[in-house]
């Protein structure tokens, strides 16, 4: 039976009602469908429906209950989901559910959920994985090339498709991306997160665009993934590159310091969960149901391609958005192809004023020795040591 209590939750400016069912997430998913409610509404054992819908819900055939009543109907049925248990929502600079580590024999996806994928650069990717012990599975579309837009590998539904694939096969351990560029961003709203939810803990590989799937991982499971290269990058990565992010997949315990020889900007020490990535990509996000605050964290950027003007413009729109209120430390990686423009200065200028410890010239982004970073895990940033730690291990 499907139940819905009250709308008496704050948030957004809204009054919102839960809806569970006593029986199955099945018949959940089903009755949410059938109502038009989004994927998106879901969070771990149920769907987040405003008030304006209330008496919608109710009249498809949703039986009101009190909250009470409610949270009792889902323990009885063994479909409670508390926090911290399994994927589903965390707050922003809440420390985020790891998945496990690699063993050899895993099986890991390949999807290209950006641009088009070179073979060459991407075989070698594979080998390297293989040459690992690692099974690896190359999506359907991974291949493609979208009939128009030719920024794209595949058209969006295909893309979106493979990602929702590869994450919910049972025996797949990780999913990596075959290739950043743009596109990203296009599949967020398309993924079926209650689906992805359901699947457990998986662990997402890649850098640059992938930034978009990075903070939507994040936001809508809770789970702790991996900026490092992509597939098309990683096999000609350097070599003490690639066994930096072998170990920090196969043998997280041995990994506690993640950079060094940091410059200081702004000294100080500060703790927070990792966060962040490339600067455009989560400038794209801000007014999007994706959009994670820096609030809490310590926070990596890395861009390609930009100059100082536009880093700017975009720096100015995160602080007035409120995106970097709370922000406990930064980390600036390399921002590369700037026209000659001092993009490095510009960061250091605008962000060394909000007076939190902060760094740059990590060894992160488009550059050959793209060092591996989990992000959602507590980590420690010395600025005057010019130090970024970890204070446990980066994955289960």
């Amino acid at each position: 039976m499907i139940l819905i209590d009250p709308p008496a939750w704050p948030a957004h400016g809204r009054l919102w009602s839960h809806v569970v069912s006593d029986r199955s997430l099945d018949e959940l998913h089903a009755f949410a469908r059938r109502l038009g409610i989004p994927s998106r509404g879901f969070d771990r054992d149920h769907y987040d429906v405003p008030s304006d819908r209330y008496a919608a819900v109710v009249a498809e055939g949703a039986r009101p209950v009190s909250s009470r009543e409610l949270v009792a109907a889902l323990s009885a049925a063994g479909l409670r989901r508390r926090r911290g248990v399994g994927p589903g929502r965390r707050a922003p600079g809440q420390e985020l559910l790891r998945p496990g580590r690699l063993v050899s024999g895993d099986a890991v996806a390949v999807v290209a959920p950006a641009g088009p994928v070179p073979a060459d650069e991407l075989a070698a990717g594979i080998a390297l994985l293989e040459s690992w012990g690692l099974s690896v599975r190359v999506a359907a579309h991974v291949h493609g090339r979208h009939p128009r837009l030719e920024h794209l590998a595949a058209p969006d539904e295909q893309r979106a498709g493979d990602m929702v694939h590869a994450w919910c096969t049972p025996d797949v351990a990780a999913v990596w991306v075959a290739r950043g560029g743009t596109g990203c961003h296009r599949l967020v709203d398309r993924l079926d997160w209650p689906a992805m939810a359901q699947a457990g803990r998986r662990l997402l590989v890649g850098f640059s665009d992938v930034t978009a799937l990075h903070e939507a991982v994040a936001q809508r499971l809770g789970l702790v993934t991996v900026h490092a290269p992509v597939l098309t990058s990683l096999g000609a990565s350097e070599a003490a590159t690639q066994d930096q992010v072998r170990r920090l997949l196969f043998e997280p315990d041995s990994t506690r310091t993640l950079l060094t020889g940091l410059s200081t900007v702004t000294g100080g020490a500060a703790e927070g969960v990792l966060f962040g990535g490339n600067l455009r990509t989560l400038t794209a996000s801000l007014g999007t149901r994706a959009a994670r605050p820096a609030r809490g964290s310590i926070l990596l950027i890395e861009d390609v391609g930009e100059q100082a003007y536009r880093v700017d413009g975009m720096l100015t729109q995160l602080m007035r958005a409120g995106w970097l209120d709370g922000v406990r430390g930064v980390v600036a990686g390399a921002f590369t192809d700037t026209g000659g423009s001092d993009v490095d200065g510009v960061v250091a200028y605008r962000l060394g004023a909000l007076g939190v410890p902060m760094v740059n010239g990590a060894r992160v982004g488009h550059i050959p020795d793209n060092q591996p970073l989990p992000f959602g895990v507590p980590v420690r940033l010395d600025a005057d040591a010019g130090t970024l730690e970890l204070t446990g291990a980066a994955l289960a």
